[in-house]
């Protein structure tokens, strides 16, 4: 896990795999999203939480990876940026991250709940397309944060 991944850079495994997988993240959504389009919703429901779940799984792989591996300011160690300024950034990043997971958790919640009980035509799914675009904005923008946090720290 903590060996040198296979991007061709100094970042470990585990960087390598989370980064790819997020920043593929937006895609799955739009993927699952287009099925509820085509009224496939039980689809789209299977999806989402299959994308959240495994989205949550990959946050505790690099949390844990982190961790071990020492921390964001050994890998900034490696990089010809500012510290303060890419702390800001990364700061910026989770703050917007933490927002995303709880936001997309209570649509996956509120909509699962709405569906159960009054079924694909409930009134609450008029909401649900309006908080689930902020949502899908949301993910986009911690998608690209995150994966741009790559470069920052083993490229540049």
């Amino acid at each position: 896990m903590f060996e040198t991944g296979f991007l061709g850079t100094r970042a470990p495994f585990f960087m390598d795999m989370v980064t790819i997988y997020f920043a593929l993240l937006p895609f799955l959504v739009a993927f699952s999203i287009y099925m509820a389009i085509t009224k496939r919703y039980s689809l789209h429901f299977r999806l989402q939480m299959s994308i959240f779940v495994l989205s949550m799984v990959m946050v505790v792989i690099f949390e844990m990876g982190v961790r071990v591996d020492g921390g964001f300011n050994a890998y900034m160690q490696g990089s010809s940026l500012s510290y303060t300024g890419v702390l800001v950034y990364l700061v910026l990043h989770i703050l917007i991250a933490l927002f995303t997971v709880v936001a997309w958790g209570i649509t996956i919640y509120s909509s699962y709940k709405a569906f159960r009980e009054e079924g694909p035509d409930a009134a609450y799914f008029v909401e649900h397309k309006k908080r689930a675009r902020w949502v899908f904005l949301a993910i986009v923008i911690t998608s690209i944060m995150g994966t741009s946090m790559y470069p920052i720290l083993f490229i540049l």
